[in-house]
């Protein structure tokens, strides 16, 4: 079952993409006393992703903190090699943290899989994106397959 507005992150690990290389990342690190964006996204340099989603925040970003958000960060169910070259292709900088759930566990414990397995890609992040305080989630969007409606940056802004 999708993770509801209420309920605490699981605890997990995930991957960091670091300018000094990969470092992993315990979800209570990440959410533990602040205020997290986190959006996910079906993979890396993928169509959608790279041309409105992370834009979508990127262009946001600045609205966001002013609306008390910490940290804002992107996860896919990819290797974090790739998220760091996607990172690097978006202009990232050190505006989003950029997290690597390579075996999905994540992914699975927020009840967000998407199985394209029969498309040749395995299991992926659906397109969301959620809202904590320190790890509590007050808001959580979660697109229906193929739209960009409700998990982008103006969407999370509006919600805020």
């Amino acid at each position: 079952m999708t993770i509801q507005a209420g309920e605490t992150i699981p605890a997990q690990k995930l991957t960091q993409a670091t300018a000094e290389g990969p470092r992993e990342l315990a979800t209570e690190a990440l959410f533990g006393g602040k205020t997290v964006v986190l959006f996910g996204v079906p993979g890396a340099f993928t169509p959608t992703c790279s041309a409105k989603h992370m834009p979508s925040y990127l262009t946001n970003i600045d609205a966001l903190k002013a609306k008390g958000v910490d940290t804002v960060a992107c996860m896919a169910v990819n290797d974090p090699f790739v998220m760091q070259a996607w990172a690097k292709d978006q202009g990232v900088e050190d505006r989003v943290v950029m997290l690597a759930d390579g075996s999905a566990a994540l992914t699975k414990a927020l009840g967000l899989e998407l199985d394209l397995t029969a498309r040749g890609l395995g299991v992926r992040c659906q397109r969301f994106a959620l809202v904590a305080k320190d790890g509590k989630v007050t808001h959580v969007a979660v697109e229906a397959p193929g739209a960009f409606e409700v998990s982008g940056g103006e969407a999370i802004l509006a919600a805020l």
